[in-house]
């Protein structure tokens, strides 16, 4: 099984407003950079879009590692998932949870790889998540030159 290092950013201008995401891949000397935006979305949805679109884009199940400078993807998908699934996608209050498209496609994305969800500072000097933040930038400039 490949072997991928993922990470993934999320930017919005405005939350909501026009948003962005971004990926960096490695596999071996392999690199790969995607990038996506949106007229009007939050943050949060940016963050997992960047999640969702870095698993979609491999062609076969992959050991990955996963960065995020996003704790509401790491901790959603790591802690928080298995009780909105047994609670039919609400929250303990019974409240339905935020984004649950989003949620339910990224669960979805998960099922065929092996992955390590990681956390990382954001802005805080690291290169590849400096570069994830670019990406999801550069995203919002190529669409509000649009």
């Amino acid at each position: 099984m490949k072997h991928v290092e993922i990470f993934t950013d999320g930017a919005c201008r405005g939350n909501p407003g026009p948003g962005g995401w971004g990926v960096f891949m490695r596999y071996g000397k392999h690199e790969k950079k995607i990038l996506g935006a949106e007229t009007e979305t939050t943050n949060n949805r940016m963050e997992l879009m960047a999640a969702i679109q870095a698993l979609a884009s491999l062609r076969e199940p992959c050991k990955i590692d996963l960065y995020t400078d996003s704790q509401y993807v790491q901790k959603g998908i790591t802690e928080w998932l298995p009780g909105w699934k047994k609670k039919h996608w609400k929250k303990t209050n019974n409240h339905p949870i935020k984004n649950v498209d989003l949620w339910q496609e990224l669960d979805k994305q998960t099922v065929r790889h092996e992955i390590k969800w990681h956390w990382i500072k954001g802005h805080a000097g690291h290169p590849e998540n400096e570069l994830a933040d670019a990406l999801a930038n550069q995203a919002i400039d190529d669409l509000q030159r649009k």
